[in-house]
């Protein structure tokens, strides 16, 4: 892979080449990318939807469009570290082509801003609750209908996947869903692969599916035109990771470890002890002890501490990156950044405590219980009035219920797997909220 063709500027119907020099530095194609993504209603959706707790009222508590914009001020950081030391290396990608370092930030901030945008609700528990929907529950009629990928694609449901069809599936009237240059495409997909095969090999590209089969056309355009590695044989598509994908996912992992934990000490699930004695080894050369002991407040010194650790770990995944830079380009670093850091044992101690104490709390325990139930019911109540109004055995209750679904989803599908794919397209993009509103709603009717 080579950077110049990596950092591609293009979007999805573009008939001519868009050159960096020949760009307006007030008005960047990247930085439109963030732009177009943050004013998109999926992503303001994400101020409704799970981060760790859900459904809390609690101020302390992130949710996903917080955890978010968090993640996109971390690999800015990190792509704009990282941009510097590439155009060093490689200085005919600013003298030639017009790069500049801060145009790694740009890409990485908007992928990374958008990296949770197709999550469902209720967190990773609403993406479990799709898949089993098919796999055991009322949705296992449709899987003799389906391929075996389109059917994988249900029973493994995935929120990347999903993210990539929010950032560019066309729909009606709208060809190429934002836009999003392909470059921050390339950054945005940390799996590079389809449903099938499930994980061929150990490499972290092939840790899940990062595309539908509906999306797969130009899944494989966008790849081909950032040259991305084809690591797949036969009818099996699958590429390795465009380079600044790692930093993507570094952001993620950095935030997730660091921030959940200091969540769960401001809910009092963590004690404040915890803090210092597992931060301390990601903060010791940079803690200014005497700072520390003047704040005064719980809240302000595990802030203090949370900023330093992240500066930590923001350096340290800068200096694998660039350690690794020649293996990543040549498709042969498959792993992770951060598990090879030098604090990986340090983080993993964190989150051990964080899956103890939070994630497995009674209060997410129960929320998540109360998600698969309200998902199961609403894929169940919407893909059968779908699936009869195409079949035209439809009943006044289905019509009815199709009228529930936003102008833009009530468009009919003739094949049988886009429009099961379209529903749980549409529930995943429910808030929290608003999938226990339409729950309640239907029960309602039901009872």
């Amino acid at each position: 892979m080579n950077w110049e063709q990596l950092l591609s500027l293009k979007r999805q119907g573009d008939t001519s080449k868009r050159l960096r020099k020949e760009q307006d530095d007030t008005r960047l194609g990247f930085e439109v990318d963030y732009d177009r993504i943050i004013f998109s209603a999926a992503f303001r959706s994400l101020q409704d939807k799970t981060q760790v707790i859900p459904l809390s009222k609690t101020d302390f508590v992130h949710n996903r469009l917080t955890h978010s914009l968090e993640v996109s001020v971390v690999g800015r950081s990190l792509g704009r570290i990282v941009g510097k030391q590439i155009i060093a290396k490689y200085p005919h990608l600013q003298e030639v082509h017009g790069y500049q370092a801060n145009d790694f930030g740009a890409i990485v901030a908007a992928a990374a801003l958008s990296h949770d945008i197709g999550n469902p609700p209720f967190g990773h528990s609403g993406e479990k609750a799709i898949g089993e929907y098919f796999k055991t529950g009322n949705g296992l009629q449709y899987k003799e209908h389906l391929t075996e990928k389109q059917w994988q694609d249900l029973i493994d449901f995935e929120g990347n996947a999903n993210g990539f069809s929010v950032l560019a599936s066309s729909r009606e009237g709208i060809e190429g869903g934002l836009r999003i240059s392909y470059a921050t495409l390339g950054a945005f997909m940390k799996y590079p692969k389809e449903s099938l095969p499930q994980k061929p090999t150990q490499k972290i590209c092939d840790k899940k599916y990062g595309f539908f089969q509906q999306d797969k056309e130009f899944f494989v355009e966008v790849a081909n035109e950032l040259g991305l590695i084809s690591n797949k044989s036969g009818n099996d598509i699958g590429f390795e990771r465009h380079p600044l994908a790692y930093l993507v996912e570094a952001a993620d992992d950095i935030c997730y470890t660091i921030i959940d934990f200091e969540d769960g000490i401001n809910l009092g699930l963590i004690q404040e002890e915890y803090a210092l004695e597992y931060l301390i080894k990601l903060v010791k050369n940079g803690i200014d002890t005497k700072k520390y002991n003047e704040l005064i407040t719980k809240e302000d010194r595990i802030s203090y501490l949370r900023a330093l650790a992240i500066g930590s770990l923001i350096n340290d995944a800068v200096a694998v990156f660039m350690e690794n830079e020649k293996a990543i380009l040549a498709g042969d670093f498959p792993f992770a950044l951060m598990d090879k850091s030098q604090y990986k044992a340090q983080m993993n101690d964190i989150i051990q405590i964080s899956i103890k104490n939070v994630y497995q709390s009674k209060e997410v325990i129960q929320k998540e219980v109360m998600g698969y139930k309200i998902i199961n019911n609403l894929l169940d109540s919407f893909c059968t009035a779908y699936n009869k109004k195409e079949n035209g055995t439809a009943s006044n209750y289905d019509e009815l219920l199709l009228k529930l679904l936003p102008e833009r989803f009530q468009f009919q599908r003739e094949n049988l797997y886009d429009r099961l794919l379209h529903i749980c397209h549409f529930v995943s993009l429910l808030t929290d909220g608003k999938a226990l509103e339409l729950y309640k709603t239907i029960q309602a009717n039901k009872s």
